[in-house]
């Protein structure tokens, strides 16, 4: 099971399209910050039994990205969420970045072997 909640909700054409906020500048959208959006799609759609075609990504310098909740975004959330049960359930979590405030925050600190702080 996952969960979360994306900032906003909002209702357009009759579907339900989640908007996440994300502080920070960026020309294009970060992948962490896409599949986060994704699960937000995949949450929508489990808890209201609809189609969610699409979600969008805001950042500080107003840049907004619409992205497609379409096959290959469901597939690649799969995935990503199957390796992240499996680490967990074998206990092999490797940190993938060098930011200690990424560290502090992490949802996977207590699974973690390799902590920076």
């Amino acid at each position: 099971m996952i969960v979360g909640k994306p900032d906003y909700v909002v209702e357009k054409k009759g579907f339900k399209i989640p908007v996440e906020l994300k502080t920070g500048y960026s020309n294009s959208p970060k992948s962490n910050h896409v599949y986060q959006l994704a699960a937000y799609c995949h949450l929508l759609e489990e808890n209201y039994g609809a189609f969610v075609p699409y979600g969008v990504l805001v950042y500080n310098n107003s840049c907004e990205y619409k992205i497609p909740f379409n096959p290959r975004v469901r597939f690649e959330l799969e995935n990503i969420i199957k390796n992240m049960r499996y680490s967990i359930k074998t206990k092999n979590i490797s940190r993938n970045h060098n930011d200690s405030k990424k560290c502090i925050n992490c949802s996977m600190r207590k699974y973690c072997n390799n902590k920076i702080i």
